[in-house]
């Protein structure tokens, strides 16, 4: 089975934003799937109506939360769809001082937020034998202006990703150690990291649902579904420049 976009969620939540623009879904069995209903993998393939109204044969799978989970999930995934691209979406928390919520983050590099081999001369955010970031599709930046046509706020630059949530008393130490991050979430890294192994293409597109370290003045939280619908339509608008 050969399709254009693999798109993969951690949560089902995040995979219902998709579900209206799917046409001839079938539903695909998946080894995976044992665990609980936060962590099992479901897969479906079918075709994905674009924001211009082309239609891209797309898989889409839920893998659960987590680096482990969201490498192990690809894997299968590219393994049994043989994919053209690898997109993550959903959501993520906003790590950059001036981000907002609500805002779309489009990763043009990629860093794990809690790895440490500093002590080996490594960055940090590298793992050893990894580059210090992983590159993001080349399309990325035209992908960002494309959305931010449509009305939408949208930011593009490094996302971080790791196996923590990133509370207030975390935020400001990782802002020191990535100044430049704008977003925080707990899979795209991995994914980033997967697709390079596999020479594929890769590009993560978020909404922001939540700020890391908010700032008294201002709202916080969106929720999750806002968010999940957000990224679903930054993916619907610039798919047609990644196919």
């Amino acid at each position: 089975m050969h399709i254009d976009l693999l798109i993969l969620t951690a949560m089902h939540e995040e995979a219902d934003a998709f579900t209206p623009h799917l046409q001839q879904v079938q539903e695909v069995e998946c080894p995976l799937a044992a665990g609980s209903t936060a962590t099992t993998v479901t897969a479906r393939t079918g075709l994905l109506t674009t924001a211009n109204g082309q239609q891209v044969r797309c898989a889409q799978v839920t893998t659960g939360i987590g680096t482990a989970p969201a490498a192990t999930a690809a894997t299968w995934a590219i393994l049994t769809f043989a994919p053209r691209i690898v997109i993550s979406a959903g959501s993520c928390g906003g790590l950059a001082s001036d981000i907002n919520v609500g805002d779309v983050v489009i990763g043009e590099t990629y860093s794990y937020s809690l790895a440490d081999a500093t002590a080996a001369g490594y960055a940090h955010g590298q793992l050893p034998g990894a580059p210090a970031v992983f590159e993001g599709h080349a399309s990325a930046s035209a992908v960002a202006d494309a959305v931010a046509d449509t009305g939408a706020a949208v930011r593009c630059g490094l996302m971080l990703s790791g196996d923590a949530f990133v509370t207030a008393d975390k935020a400001e130490p990782m802002r020191e150690l990535h100044p430049s991050a704008l977003s925080a979430d707990m899979e795209s890294t991995a994914l980033a990291h997967t697709a390079e192994r596999f020479g594929l293409p890769f590009l993560a597109v978020r909404g922001v649902s939540d700020l890391c370290s908010p700032r008294a003045d201002e709202e916080f939280s969106i929720g999750l579904d806002a968010a999940a619908e957000a990224s679903a339509a930054a993916v619907l608008t610039g798919a047609d420049l990644l196919v």
